[in-house]
């Protein structure tokens, strides 16, 4: 008898040994992300300012100007002037998070370099541990995950980022983008853009500003392919192959230089901030990049 077929066309037992494969990853990702994130020396990062919310900041004398419903008769009584209860600004700590998990990122050039999709899950993730030890709110671009604070929240964003999407090229979520609030994006930004150019222009509209991170391996910005070659995308979905590899290098080339320019006009036009890394390179230095762009109103080379 076989098993019966579940959504998605999982049988019970692929599904239990999909599942077991994604918890093993859990707690090795965690692991290396709360190593990162504990070699970058933090600085004051908090964005607290008087505002509305729900988390206590601070006790202020009442001034002119003030409603009565603003006074807090309690603090208020425990001496002869009338206090103001204040509180955190919501919006301006929340931090929400894309990472691309298309197949396209489950690419390595190298056994010695990690995957482009490894090393965008370990950014982000090691980016949330900063920001939510920096008092930030960080959740999820979409409905999935809203911003959130505390361990709970850390577990549940890397659960999500061990998770793999089947098709090639995964466009940014542009759902439920919170006002005047901040987004990282990181990805390698090799499928079509008009995904892209909706959840920056969504992004913008609503006064979100962030930083769109570019993540490549160093074969793709090099292109060393010669003679023969046989390209084929990770999901399997596209294929082409030719005998004179080296013949279409000068296009390749020009087509990413194009792309580059494209997603570093894109973030001109919206406010936000562009950086590139490459998989071979110190992934603390771009830790450190991202934790600081994010807040950084110069420009800053990456």
């Amino acid at each position: 008898m076989t098993d019966p077929i579940a959504p998605g066309g999982y049988t019970p037992a692929t599904l239990r040994t999909e599942g077991e494969e994604e918890a093993a990853r859990l707690p090795a990702l965690l692991a290396r992300a709360e190593h990162l994130a504990g070699a970058v020396l933090l600085g004051a990062h908090g964005r607290r300012r008087a505002g509305v919310g729900d988390d206590f900041w601070q006790y202020r004398p009442a001034q002119i100007g003030d409603s009565r419903r603003m006074i807090d008769h309690r603090r208020s009584a425990m001496g002869d002037h009338e206090f103001v209860r204040e509180r955190e600004w919501q919006i301006a700590q929340s931090v929400m998070l894309w990472v691309d998990q298309g197949a396209s990122m489950r690419f390595s050039s190298d056994p010695r370099l990690p995957q482009k999709s490894d090393r965008v899950r370990l950014l982000g993730l090691a980016l949330a541990i900063l920001l939510l030890r920096g008092g930030e709110r960080v959740g999820l671009t979409g409905t999935r995950l809203p911003p959130r604070r505390g361990n709970p929240q850390l577990l549940r964003l890397a659960e999500v980022f061990c998770q793999d999407d089947k098709a090639d090229y995964s466009p940014p979520e542009h759902r439920a983008m919170i006002p005047h609030a901040r987004a990282v994006f990181i990805s390698d930004f090799m499928g079509d853009m008009s995904g892209v150019k909706l959840a920056l222009t969504k992004a913008a509209d609503r006064g979100v500003r962030g930083v769109l991170y570019h993540v490549l391996d160093p074969s793709e910005e090099a292109f060393p392919f010669r003679g023969r070659t046989i390209f084929e995308s990770v999901g399997g979905t596209l294929r082409h192959e030719t005998l004179k590899a080296n013949d279409l290098r000068d296009r390749y080339l020009e087509r990413l230089a194009t792309r580059k320019a494209e997603l570093q006009s894109l973030c001109a036009v919206t406010g936000w901030r562009y950086g590139l890394h490459h998989t071979d390179a110190s992934a603390q230095a771009a830790l450190l990049w991202l934790y600081a762009a994010l807040d950084a109103r110069a420009g800053v080379a990456a």
